[in-house]
């Protein structure tokens, strides 16, 4: 499995078009969380966001809000952000362009954001360009931090790590609210929110504005 922890600076400016990090003048980080929502690890996520003040971003998976609609009305009312992260987990690679719109544009019809993340990553530019060619255009968020919490071959321990000497100001940092990232979310985040929320940093949601 290949992935870069750390996303080069020159990534985002060979794929432009796209959000990779969102530096401030403030000291602010930008949590996200893939693939949810959960029954059990998302309400575990909102409380240690809780204890901190902290807002997020949860890009979530159309066919998972329709499983959990509760726990993805809380992350609303808790007043954190929503995107779209097609409705069944698609890779780009692997899907031809009109599959792959009219997946995200179902995941919409629950989702109510026009914050869209593609699975794994992965976006061709003809799809890339379908959805900022809609009526109510897509802006597409990546990130500059990958916590590899997916990745069972590493420790709890090593996630954390990667996460604390990879943020700064401005990162935005991927976690995801899913059984096969569990064991590493859980023992990273509350050691990721207490280190900077010590250190005087803001942990803000992504909007369309932002």
């Amino acid at each position: 499995m290949f992935y870069i922890s750390k996303m080069p600076k020159w990534v985002g400016k060979l794929f432009p078009g796209s959000i990779w990090e969102l530096p401030q003048e403030k000291k602010t980080i930008f949590l996200t969380f893939d693939d949810g929502p959960h029954p059990l690890i998302t309400p575990f996520v909102l409380d240690e966001l809780r204890r901190y003040n902290a807002e997020a971003t949860f890009f979530c998976i159309g066919k998972n809000v329709v499983e959990n609609p509760i726990v993805f009305n809380i992350i609303i009312k808790e007043g954190h952000a929503i995107g779209n992260h097609t409705y069944n987990h698609l890779d780009g690679w692997k899907t031809d362009k009109t599959r792959y719109l009219q997946n995200i544009l179902k995941a919409k019809k629950y989702i109510n954001s026009n914050l869209f993340r593609p699975p794994y990553g992965r976006i061709t530019r003809i799809q890339k360009n379908d959805l900022k060619m809609l009526n109510e255009p897509f802006k597409i968020v990546m990130w500059s931090v990958l916590s590899c919490d997916f990745d069972k071959n590493i420790s709890p321990e090593q996630c954390c790590k990667i996460v604390l000497k990879n943020t700064n100001n401005g990162s935005l940092i991927v976690f995801h609210d899913s059984e096969k990232a569990n064991e590493r979310m859980r023992y990273a985040l509350p050691i990721v929110l207490k280190y900077f929320s010590e250190r005087g940093y803001l942990f803000k949601k992504i909007s369309l504005e932002t």
